[in-house]
């Protein structure tokens, strides 16, 4: 099928369009069969894995699970908790029984205020879309240094790579401190040369990220970074 196939340039489909014939395939998310081919049900890029064709939104939303590592930013403060955006359809709560540190009732805003940015897990989703939010945990903490930014939840695994391989050589590449959060935001820390080296790699995440010449277009820059090739 042109242009869904693995290692090809992703392609952009607009709802009801052809995206293929059906022979052989499966209509996967984002996909219907009709007649002899398939046809897109939403905007997005065409995926086709074990003979499953879908469609990825371009924008893929966050949906927090249990267990996810967020970087959020505090979007308001009471007395016993703090509301942080999450990147997602709903605020992330984080009581005070959950902070890292000892918050007398009233004093929240004293530990950490609007627009403040946190690293945290989600601790549950409830049944109400709840999003509970822990900082009690190893690394978890206020990030008072560094750069946050944003990329695409269908690019997060093109900056991790296959098991962290691309984030390690990132780190070592720009000798900077990176945080990838499950809800498509990313913290870096470290000199100015490096969280440059990073702006550059973070742009071309969100503008190429779907193309088959990423991984040439990565490598291009990583040859020019503070920390030399990885």
């Amino acid at each position: 099928m042109s242009g869904a196939e693995t290692g090809a340039e992703l392609r952009l489909v607009t709802p009801g369009e052809a995206i293929g014939a059906s022979t052989g395939v499966r209509a996967g998310t984002g996909t219907l069969s009709q007649g002899e081919n398939i046809i897109a049900t939403r905007l997005g890029w065409v995926k086709e894995l074990n003979g499953t064709v879908s469609v990825d939104p371009i924008n893929a939303a966050y949906m927090p699970r249990s267990g996810d590592l967020v970087i959020g930013v505090v979007e308001s403060v009471r007395n016993n908790l703090w509301f942080a955006d999450v990147n997602g359809p709903f605020n992330g709560l984080l009581p005070m029984s959950l902070a890292p540190w000892k918050v007398e009732f009233g004093a929240a805003r004293i530990h950490m205020d609007v627009g403040d940015v946190m690293l945290a897990r989600v601790q549950e989703v409830d049944e109400a879309h709840n999003v509970v939010l822990t900082m009690k945990g190893v690394g978890l903490r206020r990030l008072k240094e560094g750069m946050m930014s944003e990329i695409s939840m269908n690019h997060i695994s093109r900056l991790r790579g296959d098991g962290d391989s691309t984030l390690r050589a990132l780190k070592e590449a720009s000798d900077c401190r990176i945080i990838v959060g499950e809800n498509g935001r990313v913290w870096v820390d470290g000199d100015a040369a490096g969280v440059s080296f990073m702006r550059q790699v973070l742009d071309l995440v969100r503008n190429g990220g779907h193309r088959a010449t990423f991984d040439a277009s990565l490598e291009a820059i990583m040859n020019d970074a503070p920390g030399g090739v990885a």
